[in-house]
């Protein structure tokens, strides 16, 4: 899907343009600038996801409490005939943009604008009719897995297969706004690498901070999704679980740092330390020894530097006879065995 093979950062934007197009400019800016690999817009209105008096959320946990979907779609929604302009900003700044379509038709907003990757969303993952439009497109596909048993996954990937689907992504995702570390079950991930080998593996992560991105990294995760905003303190609909652009900009090193750390199974010396090997322990002559005494405790000890015999022959020496003189400070040699 992508040629890079450090970790692909997504910054979804969603919402927190706040229905100004000028700041859903600066995000993109924001976002070239914090160095990661795409923006990514969530293409829906109000009536394309729900209907007037469809549900109130009722949960009084959530950010969104009291708030009819209805209404709570109409203000986070990126208004269409934005799209054009942000992807063209995007390509302009050199980074990817590309978009969650809701629905068939924003599928067909999207192509018109060559979309080149879909992403589906963890509410839309059992969304089928979604699922074989986007499919066939024969574009590159993300998934969320997020509010889905396994059972729905392997549905949902063996339809967008069966529809043309060659390259798919899959994100373990906490469909929880924020969430948190003790729920995002990173485990997951090298689960489903194993259950679906021919797929990439990420997160969508809606935690605060870093942590779990770095984590997700050291476990196989090579896509990672943040929403993404200029300032929390604006506010927005998704503002109180977004990274800011110096955040966003850590997170963009520190993964990076992580994949690289991965490296590949190490037991030998490798090369970048072989000039360190000489500071390993040996044995030294710390007294003046005449041939004929014995070494013992007192007149030779390990210490650094390692260009004298290995520790290993210490306990063997104590108690035997020097068969020569040995100056303090002299490492012993390996003819001292002979």
């Amino acid at each position: 899907m992508w040629p890079k093979k450090t970790p692909f950062i997504i910054a979804e934007m969603s919402g927190n343009h706040n229905q100004s197009l000028d700041r859903a400019f600066e995000i993109v800016d924001a976002a070239a600038e914090s160095g990661v690999d795409a923006v990514k817009l969530q293409t829906y209105t109000a009536d394309t996801i729900t209907m007037k008096g469809a549900h109130t959320i009722s949960e009084k946990d959530s950010l969104w409490y009291g708030k009819e979907l209805y209404d709570l779609y109409k203000e986070a929604y990126t208004p269409w005939d934005w799209h054009e302009a942000i992807f063209k900003r995007a390509k302009q700044k050199g980074i990817m943009c590309f978009s969650s379509p809701f629905d068939e038709t924003a599928v067909d907003l999207l192509e018109k604008l060559n979309c080149p990757i879909y992403k589906i969303a963890s509410f839309e993952n059992t969304h089928h009719p979604l699922l074989i439009k986007v499919a066939k497109t024969g574009k590159p596909i993300i998934m969320s897995t997020g509010v889905a048993n396994l059972e729905e996954i392997l549905e949902s990937v063996s339809i967008l297969k069966a529809n043309g689907a060659t390259d798919i992504t899959l994100l373990k995702c906490t469909s929880t706004y924020p969430a948190t570390a003790d729920n995002s079950n990173l485990s997951t991930i090298p689960l489903l690498q194993k259950i679906f080998p021919d797929c990439k593996i990420g997160l969508s992560d809606h935690t605060m901070g870093i942590g779990v991105a770095l984590a997700s990294v050291a476990l196989g995760g090579q896509v990672i999704e943040k929403h993404f905003t200029l300032r929390r303190a604006d506010g927005g609909v998704d503002s109180a679980f977004s990274m800011e652009p110096a955040e966003m900009k850590q997170l963009v090193y520190e993964t990076n740092q992580a994949y690289l750390a991965l490296g590949s199974p190490q037991l030998t010396v490798q090369k970048a330390e072989e000039r360190n090997v000489f500071y390993k322990r040996s044995i030294y002559v710390t007294d003046d020894i005449n041939a004929g005494e014995l070494f013992t405790e007192k007149n030779i000890k390990v210490i650094r530097p390692g260009d004298g015999l290995h520790p290993k022959y210490y306990t063997k020496l104590i108690g035997s006879v020097a068969k020569s003189n040995y100056k303090k400070g002299t490492p012993l040699k390996s003819d001292i065995l002979f």
